[in-house]
């Protein structure tokens, strides 16, 4: 087996399962019970220094 073949075999597999896994942690992140405060002030940041005049 070349060098080539086991990186594309890396890459097909073992690499594909950890995006995977990235993508799922990065979907998951906000909804874990600590970030609560912090998806609280985001989602009110613009309205903070609303200034209608």
């Amino acid at each position: 087996m070349t060098f080539y073949e086991q990186l594309r075999h890396f890459a097909d597999s073992y690499f594909l399962v950890f995006m995977f896994l990235v993508f799922l942690t990065f979907c998951l992140w906000p909804f874990r019970p600590g970030a609560k405060a912090h998806v609280e002030d985001a989602r009110n940041s613009i309205f903070k220094e609303d200034h209608d005049g």
